[in-house]
């Protein structure tokens, strides 16, 4: 029990960790002090780990994890500003560091040596180097956060195994498109930077969701009046996840790109030729399920 609070507390802190400094980020972005409230959004994730250790004792939830929902109310704004705040100001953000390998040579030169101070001059890094770090951060941090959190006495380690790797290849797709899309606005394109981020804010919705790995359970299977739905949930779900949350929407945005703001190039092609084939696999999976299930 104490080690399952050790893990809890931890994993929490380290939420609150991230999502404060990308409100430091803000507060520095945009030179006001009044951003500080969002550090309100902190209070229901500690709330929330104070009614988790006094109940469960820190155990997470088997279908739902609310920590990693309220991390996700905790940072998403943050990096809503941060990129909106960097689409408005491309000019004057072009004008900084970049964080590059000859500044960990550097680093590491001096570090060897031992005969001068080294400063990594975070200030006045690009905003893209910013936000993209944000965006790492907090997808390593789900993943990881995850594998802290105590489970469930409901899910199996080979569960959480299929979980955390599910997780890895949702999180590099999404990094993927987060970045490679808002690269490809040039130019003032508000609309389209807000579908961008709209999709990418509904897409985050499957790392507190853990409904595509569990299987169904074996009442389930051996109930003769058990719906079609009930014996295929885990693939259904996973298919349903697929097609409405990620490479569905993902697919959406790729074509509004190419079709309406004429952005065509070889990677957007690929993407969205990759999203496509996703799309129309899972699809043709999902009519193969219910012919087989079919009397």
């Amino acid at each position: 029990m104490f080690f399952n609070w050790i893990c809890a507390v931890v994993t929490r802190s380290l939420f609150i960790l991230i999502s404060l400094i990308g409100v430091v980020r803000v507060v520095w972005v945009k030179d006001n002090g009044l951003y500080w409230f969002l550090t309100i959004l902190y209070l229901p994730l500690v709330a929330e780990m104070i009614l988790t250790l006094r109940r469960r004792s820190g155990i997470d939830y088997k279908w739902f994890s609310p920590a990693i929902f309220l991390f996700l109310i905790s940072i998403v704004p943050s990096l809503w500003i941060l990129e909106l705040h960097h689409q408005e100001n491309k000019a004057t953000d072009s004008r900084c560091d970049k964080l590059n390998s000859s500044a960990f040579e550097s680093l590491f030169r001096i570090w060897s040596n031992g005969s001068e101070e080294f400063k990594l001059p975070l200030p006045s890094l690009c905003a893209n180097e910013w936000i993209l770090f944000l965006h790492q951060a907090l997808l390593i941090l789900l993943i990881v956060g995850k594998w802290l959190l105590p489970a469930s006495e409901e899910v199996t380690r080979d569960q959480l195994s299929q979980l955390l790797l599910v997780f890895v290849g949702t999180a590099a797709d999404i990094l993927e498109f987060t970045s490679e899309s808002l690269s490809d606005i040039k130019d003032s394109r508000p609309v389209m930077v807000y579908i961008i981020l709209a999709v990418w804010t509904w897409s985050m919705l499957q790392f507190p969701l853990h409904l595509s790995v569990t299987p169904a359970s074996s009442e389930d299977l051996s109930e003769p009046a058990s719906s079609r739905f009930s014996q295929m949930r885990t693939e259904v779900w996973s298919m349903a996840e697929a097609l409405f949350i990620q490479d569905g929407p993902f697919l959406v945005v790729r074509l509004i790109a190419m079709i309406h703001f004429h952005v065509i190039h070889q990677m957007l092609i690929f993407f969205a030729i990759k999203n496509f084939l996703v799309v129309i696999l899972n699809i043709y999976r999902l009519s193969v399920l219910f012919c087989v299930k079919s009397p």
